[in-house]
Order: C-alpha cells, then structure tokens, then sequence
C-alpha cells in the first residue's frame, strides 16, 4: 500500500530517493558546520502557539496582498538556483503551480532555466532574483531580459557577493549540466525517470548565462567562480543604480540585521525579506524567526517585511505572521515537492502548508491571515 504524504517530510523523502545524491543535498544541506541551517528548525520549534477555544472560526481567509498584489495566501516560492536539475523544467513546473495556486514565483539568477523559457511556459507574470555581477553590463542585461518578460517584482540578494563553504557540494563534486563519473555512476543510473525528465527539458546548464559568462557550466569550483563573477562592492549607493534600470517593485533579500533593515527602508524599497539564506551562507548567525520581530519594529511599516529561511509547515509560517511578516517565502520545502513529483508535488506542498495554517489558524482563534494577532504566540512569565 502506499504510504500517503501527510507533511512537506514526506515529501523530502520521496525527493531523496529520486534526486541524485549531489543535486539533493545541494538543496538540503547548508554551510560549515551548518549551525544556522538547523537554528533555523530550532527557532521555529521554540515558539508556542496559544491555543483558544469558543472562538468563531467559521469563514477564515487567508488571502492577502505582497507588494500590493493580490495573493490566495501569505506565500511564495523563493528563489532557488540549480531547480531544473531537481527535476527537468523544474523553473517553468515550478510557475505553473504556483500560478494555479494564487500566489508568486521568484526565478533565480541561478536557474537551469532561462528567464525567457519560463516567460513563455507560464501566462501570469513572476518575479525575477538577480545577482550584481562585476560585470556590471551583464547585470543591466539580465534587469532588461526580467523587464522583457514583465516580471512584477525585482528582487535583489544582497547576502551572496562572496559564497560560504558547502562542504557537501565540493565532497560530492557537484556539476552542472550533470555529468557521469565512476563517483555518481550507480545513483543516477538508479533514477531514470529523474534522468528522462531532465534530458526533455529545454535547458540543462544555467539557462540565464548560458553563451554569456565564462565557466558558468561548472559547479565544481563554484566558490572561485562566485569569487570571480559576483561582485563584493555591491553597497547601498547600488540602489539608484538599480532603480534607473528597474522601475517596478524592488525587493531586498538577505536582511538580518535591524540597522540593514532600516537603511533598507531609507532607501524605499518594497519590501525586505528577512533571510540568513537557509543557513547556506554565514554560518553561526540566528535564526531568521529570532531575528524577525526586531527587524519588524526597526522599519516601523515604511517597507513590507517578507520572512524565509525555514518554513516547512503552516505552523511555521503562522508564527512568522503572528510576528509581523507580510508573508513567508519557501525553498527548501518547494524544491523536496518538486523533487518528489515535479509540479503536481510542488502543488501538493502548497496545499499542504495551506491546509495547516488554515487548521492552526482556527485552533488559535484566527479568522484573517492578513491580520495574525501576535497574541497568539505564547509568552513565558
């Protein structure tokens, strides 16, 4: 009998079994030591939620506004690079889900698929993740192809110009396109249908620097090749840069800090997202959840605040609102469901997180998932 999927767990181990090894850790794992990565879950778990009783619950909502659109939920999907190699056209699948769920995709600069390919794969408008590369004409390039393609938003990394270790993408000699080695022989020969899929798609190799930027098809040495391409001056003064390049909602990714937070803000952009990237990058830093209620008071509402870094339930993003986030961002459960069954697993992780934080938000009295009560967190005396 088949054992059904009940939580975004279970999609991580059916993703397991059917993405090579390199290409799952690669979304999994996190960097050094990976004390933030698991901080991250730990944070979360710490927080109690009250529950309330003889409340009306009936009729809730969870529909909302992010960055003054329309959303069925307080969701997104982040930015994730390499997703077309967790399963083929994994970009264009993950749109498309996330299109019929009502709420946004943000691309990656990263992406297996290009800008233009999920353009034309998908009919409602997503968001677009960039990187500022030392080539600075490139990055003006790659703002203009987002424009081309009527992304809604731009959203900005600030917190990857130099790359933390991964030590499990060098012990596993990641590389992109994939290639076969005595190492990786036997798992990807093990996985056919992950194979099949991703020689059908229209992309294997980084879809947006494709023919553009020297060894972008190469993941084994990707720390000297960010070292190379990424630029380390990226300071505030880049801003008015961007802005003359990009009109539309500008989003900042990777805040931690409340001083970052409020220069954020100075600076007028539409929305932060409080991120330690999944604990990919500076290992030792807090978790995003620790962190999210100063950052909250810091902007005092002068730019909408967007949580990541660990959402992998409807409880987890509940505590997020109940804290002051707009709306949380998920990368890490996206990539297990897509992984597991491609779009219809990406859907599945959707409404699962969904389902959970409509039940929770009734067994805590809530009725409106745009105006979570901070009461509802349970505070020790």
């Amino acid at each position: 009998m088949k054992t059904p999927v009940t939580n975004i767990a279970d999609l991580r181990a059916l993703a397991r079994r059917r993405v090579p090894r390199a290409f799952f850790e690669y979304a999994d794992r996190g960097s050094y030591d990976e004390t933030t990565l698991h901080e991250n879950r730990r944070a979360l778990d710490r927080l109690q939620l009250r529950q309330r009783v003889m409340q009306d619950v009936d009729n809730r909502s969870l529909a909302t506004t992010i960055i003054g659109s329309p959303a069925s939920m307080p969701l997104a999907i982040a930015p994730t690079g390499l997703t077309g190699l967790q399963h083929g056209s994994g970009e264009i699948h993950g749109a498309r889900a996330a299109a019929q769920a009502g709420i946004p995709f943000c691309l990656s600069t990263m992406s297996i698929c290009s800008i233009e390919q999920v353009h034309a794969a998908s009919d409602t408008p997503f968001w677009f993740q960039v990187y500022v590369m030392r080539d600075r004409g490139f990055t003006r390039e790659l703002i203009q192809r987002a424009r081309a393609a009527d992304c809604s938003a731009l959203m900005l990394t600030a917190d990857l110009t130099v790359q933390g270790q991964r030590h499990r993408e060098i012990k596993n000699g990641l590389s992109v396109p994939p290639k076969i080695t005595l190492r990786n022989l036997f798992d990807i020969a093990s996985k056919p249908r992950w194979a099949w899929h991703v020689l059908q798609a229209p992309s294997r190799s980084f879809g947006n620097l494709e023919g553009r930027i020297g060894g972008a098809d190469s993941l084994t040495t990707l720390a000297q090749w960010i070292a190379n391409q990424f630029d380390p001056t990226l300071n505030w003064d880049d801003l008015a840069w961007i802005r003359e390049l990009w009109p539309g909602k500008l989003i900042i990714k990777g805040i931690l800090d409340p001083e970052d937070a409020r220069l954020a803000a100075a600076h007028g952009v539409d929305a932060i997202v409080v991120s330690n990237h999944g604990g990919r990058q500076l290992d030792g830093a807090p978790g995003s959840i620790d962190v999210l209620a100063s950052i909250v008071e810091a902007v005092d509402g002068r730019t909408e605040v967007l949580f990541d870094s660990g959402i992998t339930s409807g409880q987890d993003l509940l505590k997020a609102l109940a804290l002051g986030a707009r709306a949380g961002l998920i990368g890490k459960a996206f990539l297990y469901g897509l992984g597991a069954g491609g779009q219809g697993g990406v859907a599945q992780a959707i409404e699962l997180i969904r389902r959970e934080l409509s039940v929770t938000m009734a067994l805590t009295g809530q009725r409106d998932a745009a105006h979570i009560s901070p009461d509802i967190l349970w505070r020790r005396t």
